[in-house]
């Protein structure tokens, strides 16, 4: 049995491609209608639920009448362009059918690495919540290009779920749980060593008309887990899938969150926010930001690199070069090249002013777990 759900009151819940389509892989609003009235289920037992859907390209595809996937991102961004509007109405009937509504929410990855903006769709998301009224997400796939992409659905859902604090984060896919190549289903996920060491055997699905596959749910899931959150795996063909997720029954795959809790800012630090510079650091620095939970003072920064500026995210590296740690610096990369190495004391002296004792207070600073 797995853990019930009874009392998380917040969801994120990824609907894939491959739930929302025939075996075919022509849309299909039957599906649709099965998960919107789950979902319509959830929320009027005072769940709040944020949808991140797959299914504007496909959808797209059908009304062009193309059987294929495009390869070139011009053509992609054109059938997301026709699809998403259509999949939006599809919602939107489907929810107003059930007297609640949809609103739409399109996200690209530079938009949420910026603070400020990261912070709007936080309010805005929160805002729609309070109305009653059920976020649809997907990526801005007509206007986003390779750099700024997510790179999948399942990405995006991590992201979201981050972005709101959820209490839970759900894969609806057409898989009925994490597998390995032997199709033996893995049940429970406990840490990401356990994840890296079972991805080396993970069964490969993709189809022509989706993007994702097990490697990207796993990088997904790894990103929530060590934020803390929760994720089920599931097939969105089961009957009352989310309805048995709700009562803990022996449904799909879970990955249970790391015990190590962060704030929300360290959650858009670790997995969201993008470094500008970088600084390293000596052996007596790294060991008082890792075994100290302590702040990070000019006198352990080795060299700066980079051309950041006050209140920027940066990096921080130890002398091998390994990143461990991310933190907003309260110094530019010019001044820090002026105290690195410096007692706190002397930094009046030496820049004329003294904005704060520290480089990277330990409130602003997440570290980063080994790369798996």
């Amino acid at each position: 049995m797995l853990h019930p759900f009874s009392e998380s009151k917040r969801w994120v819940i990824k609907v894939g491609t491959s739930t929302l389509t025939t075996p075919e892989g022509h849309f299909s609003n039957p599906q649709l209608e099965s998960i919107v009235e789950q979902v319509a289920k959830l929320v009027r037992s005072r769940v709040e639920v944020v949808l991140v859907s797959s299914g504007a390209i496909a959808l797209g595809l059908d009304t062009i009448k193309r059987a294929k996937r495009p390869s070139s991102l011009p053509e992609l961004q054109a059938c997301a362009a026709i699809g998403q509007g259509k999949l939006m109405k599809a919602y939107e009937v489907a929810f107003s059918s059930r007297g609640l509504h949809a609103a739409q929410m399109l996200l690209t990855q530079d938009g949420l690495e910026n603070r400020e903006r990261y912070l709007n769709a936080k309010n805005a998301v929160e805002a729609i919540l309070k109305m009653g009224v059920v976020p649809v997400v997907n990526e801005n796939d007509s206007i986003a290009t390779e750099e700024i992409k997510f790179g999948d659905n399942d990405v995006l859902a991590a992201h979201v779920a981050n972005l709101i604090d959820a209490d839970l984060l759900v894969f609806l896919s057409d898989i009925d749980g994490f597998y390995l190549k032997d199709k033996t289903i893995i049940r429970h996920i406990h840490t990401s060593s356990e994840l890296k060491e079972y991805t080396a055997h993970i069964h490969a699905k993709r189809s022509e008309k989706t993007t994702g596959g097990m490697k990207t749910k796993l990088l997904a899931a790894q990103m929530a887990m060590r934020s803390g959150i929760p994720i089920v795996l599931a097939n969105g063909r089961d009957r009352d899938v989310i309805e048995r997720i709700v009562k803990g029954e022996e449904v799909g795959s879970l990955f249970h969150p790391s015990k190590r809790k962060i704030s929300s800012r360290q959650k858009w630090l670790a997995h969201t926010a993008c470094g500008k510079g970088r600084l390293v650091v000596d052996q007596g620095a790294h060991s008082a930001l890792v075994q100290g939970n302590r702040s990070l003072l000019a006198g352990g920064v080795v060299t700066c690199q980079g051309s950041f500026q006050l209140g920027d995210v940066v990096d921080v590296a130890d002398e091998s070069g390994v990143v461990f740690a991310r933190g907003l610096v309260h110094y530019s990369c010019g001044e820090v090249e002026k105290i690195k190495g410096q007692k706190t004391g002397a930094i009046q002296s030496i820049l004329g002013f003294k904005r704060s004792d520290e480089l990277i207070h330990r409130n602003n600073l997440v570290l980063l777990e080994p790369p798996s």
